[in-house]
């Protein structure tokens, strides 16, 4: 199996299987004999189907949109938006590590007080 064919894999296998989830959940609450579209009546069978449909969509779209931002280019940096959260995430931490090390968070005074 290629690297592609993996990856697309690993986006539409969860994605189907939260569909069939998610439609379990919405058509528990929702009877899809009251959905009309204008003068247009779709039997239950057509409503469970599109609706599974569009589920499985967005679902996609957000784990090919996950997927797209967790991976390295060519040259292996990470895409510019996880860069940033990452650079976010490391400089709180070293904000964090500051503290107790006795300086101070954005002007207030350190919890960890050191006694002499």
């Amino acid at each position: 199996m290629s690297r592609r064919t993996l990856h697309v894999a690993q986006i539409l296998w969860p994605a189907f299987f939260m569909a069939g989830v998610l439609e379990m959940m919405v058509f528990s609450v929702l009877d899809p004999s009251l959905i009309h579209i204008g003068t247009w009546e779709p039997d239950a069978r057509t409503v469970y189907s599109a609706a599974f449909l569009v589920f499985w969509g967005v679902l996609s779209v957000s784990g090919a949109l996950s997927h797209l931002m967790m991976r390295d280019d060519a040259h292996g940096t990470r895409h510019a938006l996880a860069q940033g959260l990452v650079a976010r995430r490391h400089r709180r931490q070293l904000r964090h590590e500051g503290g107790h090390q006795g300086s101070h968070h954005g002007g207030l005074p350190s919890q960890h007080s050191h006694q002499h």
